[in-house]
């Protein structure tokens, strides 16, 4: 019978014409996991934000750990897009202004998904599912390093990075400073990096230009 009602909702949600709620649950999601943290992100208080039913919910992700996946990768395009870009921009303006842009895109990246990872800490068992969804789809932080690595190792056989810069090391450290400093952000209520700030890590990385 179950079945049957949540069947009979996903017809309707498929009815053409009819917009999908479903970028409004992830929008919901990530809004209660940014103002009242995870413990708080339940299908009623989703429900309550969008204006549907908890029903509604399921036709669309099967369960909370899919949801936490959605909300992540609506957060992708901040820093893939930019990321991406620096195939484009190899040879072109100057490393640093390049790698300058994709680190300004990773830390937006980070600033929108730091506090749901940080709650996942507060459940284990998610935190366990959450990691093995991760690996079994082959995301995380690696791939937007070995873009960075990539971009790195093309401006040095170019010779516009210098040869003792270890590409990985360089990219490693770009992701890490991105992260650290969207927690410290947040964690002590300091504000945000400037392009200076951000000019200063790149400059650390793969030097000054």
């Amino acid at each position: 019978m179950r079945h049957t009602g949540y069947q009979s909702m996903r017809d309707r949600e498929a009815k053409p014409g009819r917009p999908s709620r479903r970028p409004q649950i992830i929008a919901a999601t990530e809004a209660l996991l940014q103002t009242r943290g995870l413990a708080s992100v339940t299908t009623r208080a989703i429900a309550e934000r969008v204006g549907c039913s908890e029903g509604a919910i399921y036709v669309h992700f099967e369960g909370r750990l899919q949801l936490l996946l959605a909300v992540l990768e609506e957060s992708l395009p901040d820093m893939l897009i930019p990321l991406r870009g620096l195939e484009q921009a190899i040879g072109k303006a100057t490393p640093q202004q390049n790698l300058g842009k994709a680190l300004r895109a990773i830390y937006s990246f980070h600033e929108r998904v730091i506090p749901m990872i940080a709650s996942l800490f507060a459940d284990p068992e998610l935190l366990t599912s959450y990691r093995k969804l991760l690996i079994d789809r082959n995301k995380g932080p690696h791939g937007a390093i070995r873009r960075l690595q990539q971009y790195i190792s093309a401006e040095q056989e170019l010779n516009r990075v210098p040869g003792n810069v270890d590409p990985e090391t360089a990219a490693t450290v770009l992701m890490s400073s991105s992260f650290f400093q969207a927690f410290m952000v947040q964690f002590f209520a300091e504000p945000k990096p400037s392009d200076a700030a951000f000019k200063k890590v790149v400059g650390a990385a793969v030097g000054k230009g």
